[in-house]
């Protein structure tokens, strides 16, 4: 992975070097520092999320109040980290919506300078998706309104700040957006204390166990974080759970395996925008950022006292090939079941246009562009006609440097075709908000917008790459 320190920084870049757990690291200019305190793997347990709680609720409406705020998080054990977060937390609360079912969430931006907040999965207006030009102003709040007219899915909310927000989400600001429905919990798949969001992501810490950010710095985020905790340890019954799995990170991608040697099942269920027709079985899962995966993991097939670790086969040591442990007890009465269907296969139509879409980093101008051009707020790229599907092709030019990227559209879900030319499958093949590029490959999506009429933003996924000019504008038209 190629580090482009040098070629464009954005925001707040702080002088140090990683704390890599158990280690000491170079600093520029060759200094080493000491580590801060790093737990050891497996030995934090795992907290889960907040979940926010209404305000006010009316026959078809619940009512949020948030605050972004500054606050403080303890990550590593005994430190006080600074971070961004909603109502001051790492990760934000978590809201649980039902589909059909309106959520008004207030943003309130207690911080020194402008925020934007973006649902991401979310089938909204274009006015409510959290554009970089509807920022909310230092001590101004805006009301973000979500009918949910969608099925059931694990999203997430996040910061969208113009060329700020892979900083903003490096330091705190994202949390999950759960929408559910009936349907889905007429199926029986686990639920309440047994459907657990996970957050995964790394991070990157100077001496004093400050969140250390510097624009696409992947070589040194390398402490491995789960819902804001150091590769942290669960107590699991022996029985089965539904698992949410959410790539955090700016950049970093995670190949996840349960257990040893290749790997044991998990049952995936669902994708970024929903569930699958079917259950698949897999015993690995690549996620770039911002992709999404259930999983359901039987643990009763465990005896009591094992310990099964998450891993990362992306991972080069310890610190990044752990990513947490699963501690098993005894095993409880279980009425939970993954059934033979699931959810609906989604038919896109016939495609009757097909766009070619180029990304790549362009030194001759210090940027990452898509199509030659870095991102202008009030340039529109595409105009796409409102229920014609069509198809895109996604090209990786990357070579040489060889720069992995994603690509995330908003406003919609669509279909991967496939990826250099096979059919994709897994997760893959549900309904999808992000996918990987290859190096020097591609994808091909089908894509149609049934609903609003307006912009929408498609960019990579890796913020830093986003943030550094790789985004471009869609309009809706009827």
């Amino acid at each position: 992975m190629l580090t482009r320190r040098g070629v464009i920084r954005l925001g707040a870049v702080a002088a140090g070097a990683a704390a890599v757990p158990g280690t000491a690291v170079l600093g520029r200019g060759g200094r080493a520092w000491a580590d801060v305190t790093a737990p050891p793997p497996f030995s934090v347990p795992l907290s889960l999320p907040e979940v926010a709680v209404p305000v006010r609720r009316t026959a078809t409406t619940d009512y949020y109040d948030m605050t972004i705020r500054h606050g403080a998080a303890e990550i590593l054990p005994g430190v006080s980290t600074p971070i961004m977060g909603y109502e001051g937390r790492f990760p934000g609360p978590t809201i649980r919506a039902e589909a059909g079912r309106r959520v008004v969430v207030r943003q309130t931006n207690a911080m020194m300078h402008e925020t934007v907040v973006h649902l991401h999965g979310g089938l909204v207006a274009p006015g409510q998706d959290g554009h970089p030009a509807d920022s909310i102003a230092p001590g101004a709040y805006r009301e973000y309104v979500y009918d949910n007219r969608q099925p059931s899915a694990t999203l997430w909310y996040h910061d969208h700040s113009h060329h700020m927000e892979a900083e903003m989400v490096f330091r705190g600001l994202a949390g999950f957006y759960l929408v559910g429905d009936r349907r889905e919990r007429r199926l029986g798949l686990p639920s309440g204390r047994y459907d657990v969001p996970l957050m995964l992501r790394d991070a990157r810490f100077d001496e004093q166990g400050r969140l250390l950010f510097e624009m696409d710095d992947f070589r040194y985020r390398n402490t491995l974080l789960v819902n804001g905790r150091p590769q942290p340890y669960m107590k699991v019954d022996g029985r089965k759970y539904r698992l949410r799995l959410l790539n955090g990170s700016n950049e970093r991608y995670f190949t996840l395996r349960l257990g040893e040697g290749d790997g044991d099942a998990m049952t995936v269920i669902a994708s970024d925008g929903g569930l699958l027709p079917a259950p698949v079985t897999a015993t690995s899962i690549t996620l770039s950022p911002a992709e999404r995966v259930d999983v359901v993991v039987d643990f009763s097939r465990y005896r009591p006292g094992t310990r099964v670790v998450l891993h990362n086969a992306d991972g080069t040591d310890e610190a990044t090939t752990g990513v947490m442990r699963f501690d098993v007890g005894h095993r409880v009465p279980d009425l939970s079941r993954v059934p033979e269907r699931l959810g609906h296969a989604r038919d896109l139509g016939e495609a009757v246009v097909t766009r070619d879409i180029e990304m790549k980093l362009d030194l001759s101008i210090g940027a990452f562009v898509i199509d030659g051009k870095t991102f202008d707020m009030d340039r529109v790229d595409t105009k796409i006609k409102r229920g014609e599907t069509e198809i895109w092709r996604v090209h990786n030019r990357d070579v040489r440097p060889s720069v992995p990227h994603n690509f995330h559209v908003h406003g919609t879900h669509f279909q991967v075709l496939d990826r250099n030319g096979q059919p994709v499958t897994g997760h893959e093949a549900g309904r999808k908000d992000t996918v990987a590029v290859p190096i020097g490959g591609d994808v091909r999506l089908k894509v149609r917008f049934d609903r609003y009429l307006g912009r929408y933003l498609y960019h990579c996924h890796l913020l830093d790459h986003s943030s550094m000019g790789m985004m471009a504008q869609a309009e809706v038209i009827g």
